[in-house]
């Protein structure tokens, strides 16, 4: 029973840690996206100077 129990707290764990793992990298996307969008209109300033 205990060893079921430790199977299941253990695949609890992996389950969590991957769910952690993609929140941060859409996170970390969003972040990349909003800095790029940001010196978009620089970038096309830049093009008609």
């Amino acid at each position: 029973m205990e060893a079921s129990k430790s199977r299941i707290k253990d695949t609890d764990f992996a389950k969590e840690t991957t769910q952690l793992t993609k929140s941060q990298i859409l996170q970390q996307a969003g972040t990349s996206i909003l800095a790029q969008a940001k010196q978009l209109p620089n970038s096309a300033i830049s093009l008609l100077q």
